[in-house]
């Protein structure tokens, strides 16, 4: 059904559920505001009853602990299908920030955005956690691409939302279809163990693979399904050539997982039977501190998925700091606009 956008309590009773529907919002109700809290808009029918929806407020939001910024764009298309635009202020995304600090201002009437205030902390909250644990995973790896691998690990309706926060904090690709294609890039990725399985040869799939994929993708194959490591990846170079770029290492814990010593070995293999230009890639319950390890030892490439989408989200707070132009705030918090010279106008 269509929707339009929430304005009393009294529009709640005309919501009507569509057989069978998934249980993630669609844009539509994200947009006219049914994903938000109750009290958002009782709080429109009390300031209507005494003519106070129109006060103009100053907004800020911060949160508590530090990190790297994301979900802004998707705030300001947010704002974007607002009859009355507010003034937003923010710091740019992919930036990191200190605890406590000014992230963004909006100006306006509170009737222009009040309604959105889970909306847009939430956007805000889950991009900026996801980015603040790929930005760690990225500096881990000190120069070395990261791809992420985490859309698994989240619900499929914030998937794109995820990566895209990885993309922002430096990761260098991402496999999930959607999110590529909304960054307007390609989405990145090898072939799974799956295939492998149901051929019943690391190498026979290999050849299948080289006939499948354009000639540009490069060949990575993963090394780990049926025999020793460093065994697959010389049977899989020695079958592709110069036509392989990488091999993927995704051992298991239930196996002792990708370590140091075995990323050491199969680039230490590699190198003496001449494949020096073949990449190693570790994946597979990847941490900052694994990663760094793996340096080292000689992966090229990571790619990481659940430890940027367990990344803890950054509970975000908006305060209102001016009311019709008067300072004023909670108690407990600083009345008025905090000057933060980062700010930049987006909206």
């Amino acid at each position: 059904m269509s929707l339009k956008r929430l304005d009393s309590q009294k529009d709640i009773a005309a919501y009507q559920e569509t057989e069978g529907r998934l249980f993630s919002a669609t844009h539509e109700e994200l947009l006219t505001g049914w994903t938000t809290d109750i009290y958002f808009l009782k709080t429109r029918d009390v300031l209507r009853s005494a003519g106070l929806l129109e006060t103009p407020v100053v907004a800020e939001v911060f949160t508590r602990k530090s990190g790297v910024f994301a979900g802004l764009e998707e705030v300001l298309r947010l704002f974007r299908t607002f009859p009355d635009q507010p003034e937003v202020e923010a710091i740019p995304e992919g930036s990191a920030f200190e605890a406590k600090e000014v992230l963004m201002r909006i100006t306006g009437t509170y009737e222009s955005f009040g309604l959105y205030e889970t909306v847009l902390l939430g956007m805000l909250a889950s991009s900026t956690g996801w980015a603040t644990a790929a930005r760690e995973c990225v500096d881990a790896a000190d120069g070395r691409d990261v791809l992420c691998f985490g859309a698994r690990h989240v619900h499929p309706a914030v998937a794109p939302v995820m990566e895209r926060a990885a993309k922002i904090a430096g990761c260098s690709a991402m496999s999930c279809i959607l999110a590529a294609k909304l960054c307007n890039e390609e989405p990145k990725g090898t072939i799974p163990h799956a295939a492998i399985l149901i051929v019943g040869d690391t190498v026979k799939l290999a050849k299948l693979y080289d006939t499948q994929i354009p000639a540009e993708e490069p060949r990575i194959v993963l090394v780990d399904t049926f025999k020793d490591e460093a065994e697959e990846t010389m049977r899989v170079a020695e079958c592709l050539g110069d036509k392989l770029a990488g091999v993927r290492l995704d051992t298991p814990g239930e196996r002792g997982g990708v370590t140091p010593d075995l990323v050491r070995e199969i680039r230490w293999r590699l190198d003496i039977a001449g494949y020096n230009d073949v990449q190693v890639i570790a994946t597979g319950g990847l941490t900052p501190e694994r990663i760094k390890m793996m340096n080292d030892a000689g992966a090229s490439v990571y790619g990481v998925g659940s430890y940027i989408t367990h990344g803890t989200s950054r509970d975000m707070t908006m305060d209102l700091k001016m009311v019709d132009g008067r300072p004023i705030a909670k108690r407990g918090r600083l009345p008025g606009i905090i000057d933060n010279q980062r700010l930049e106008r987006v909206l």
